[in-house]
């Protein structure tokens, strides 16, 4: 596209795991990019994330398999309780059945593990840290990118990888965050400290009036990350916020034992307002476009945002790769990204409202129906979904050769 120039073709605002899968996937179609950070030393928080296939596949594809193996848990199933009595609601098995029909796993893993794999496989050299964009000016042929230390650089494309408080997409548009009214409490605990609960690798939700209580194991199965939700007033979005655990217990007494045990036994938490945004319909201009949570930040209820991020990286990459015109790589994307992301965010928002029925009538009917639903093959359209096939047929060549099973 724009190879052989002095500056970087494109440039990728955020190192977080978005940002850096693009910048793998550009490194591996041979698209030229330099990725501005505006941290001083590049980290991640201590938390847990979970990968389903659709994501997983991609990483595999761009070299990541072995890499991902050793830092990543592949639970055997996700089960679904209730708050009070731990009564099984739903049970989807994983394990060997997942890859065989999504030719993937689904992991779980520390999401710091995985911002350490993509910066190794990125490399350093490829990222300006200290870097805070302040301003973006969108010119014909090309975009100066204005930094806080008065620093001008220009690229020929700018791709806003900076998070739900993008300064890109404010070049896009003004737009405001809207508040689920749920704050989620995260923390990782020793799995020796929970004996017994770590011994078959799963996914456990349990669901109650009000909120949800989700833990699993990561770091190779030595940690359990939970993560538990409390509905809150409005407060400010952080993804850091010091959280006070006796408030966490207080929010979840009368739960059963397990639940309980689990938020028990971690030496502190960390918690944040979940926030999303509306969805666009626009995520570019002629030389200027958004991914992940700068696109479309969801809410954590059907874990895809990270993998989402994934995808839009490795779609986007697809189509710049043999663009002779960005306009219309950026449009393709564009058109490719925005119905499914658009259909995930709004599942997200659903699954909140679900997940926390009062007891009573609404969820007298949710439970059976949860019951059998047991069937991992009822999530084709999130887990099967390929994305490179999708941008494929939108007229863009493969990332590399590698197949699909890799």
């Amino acid at each position: 596209m724009v190879q052989g120039r002095n500056t970087p073709a494109v440039a990728v605002i955020g190192a977080g795991i978005g940002g850096l899968t693009l910048a793998l996937a550009l490194a591996r179609a041979g698209v030229p990019c330099r990725v501005y950070e505006q941290a001083e030393n590049l980290s991640e928080v201590g938390a847990g994330i979970q990968l389903a296939p659709n994501a997983v596949r991609l990483l595999n594809r761009l070299g990541l398999t072995d890499s991902l193996r050793v830092i990543a848990v592949a639970p055997q199933a996700i089960e679904i309780r209730r708050w009070h009595d731990d009564q099984l609601l739903s049970l989807t098995s994983l394990g060997s059945l997942c890859q065989e029909l999504y030719r993937a796993p689904y992991y779980t893993l520390h999401r710091a593990h995985l911002h350490d794999v993509l910066k190794r496989a990125v490399g350093m050299e490829r990222v300006s840290l200290g870097s805070r964009l302040v301003r973006v000016v969108e010119q014909e042929h090309g975009v100066e990118l204005h930094f806080a230390d008065s620093t001008v650089r220009t690229a020929d494309l700018v791709i806003g990888a900076d998070g739900i408080h993008s300064a890109v997409r404010d070049a896009l548009i003004r737009d405001e965050q809207v508040y689920s009214g749920n704050v989620v409490y995260r923390g990782l605990i020793p799995a020796e400290r929970l004996s017994g609960l770590g011994r078959i690798p799963k996914v456990r939700i349990w669901i109650g009036p009000g909120k949800h209580c989700v833990s699993y194991p990561v770091a190779g199965g030595r940690l359990i990350s939970f993560a538990a939700t409390a509905p809150r007033p409005h407060v400010s979005e952080s993804w850091s916020a010091d959280g006070d655990q006796e408030e966490l217990l207080a929010e979840y007494a009368g739960w059963n034992g397990t639940t309980r045990r689990i938020l028990e036994a971690g030496d502190s938490v960390r918690c944040w307002a979940l926030h999303d945004r509306d969805p666009l319909r626009t995520w570019c201009s002629q030389r200027i476009a958004v991914l992940g949570d700068a696109a479309h930040s969801m809410l954590p209820f059907l874990a895809q945002g990270a993998n989402q991020a994934i995808e839009d990286a490795a779609a986007l990459a697809v189509c710049l790769a043999q663009a002779d015109d960005i306009p219309d790589a950026l449009g393709r994307y564009q058109q490719l990204r925005v119905p499914r992301t658009t259909l995930i965010q709004r599942e997200s928002r659903h699954n909140a409202r679900v997940m926390h029925l009062a007891d009573g009538p609404e969820q007298h009917r949710r439970d059976p129906a949860w019951l059998g639903n047991v069937q991992l093959r009822r999530m084709a359209w999130l887990y099967g979904y390929d994305v490179l096939q999708e941008a494929r047929q939108a007229g863009g060549p493969r990332i590399n050769g590698t197949p699909a099973s890799a």
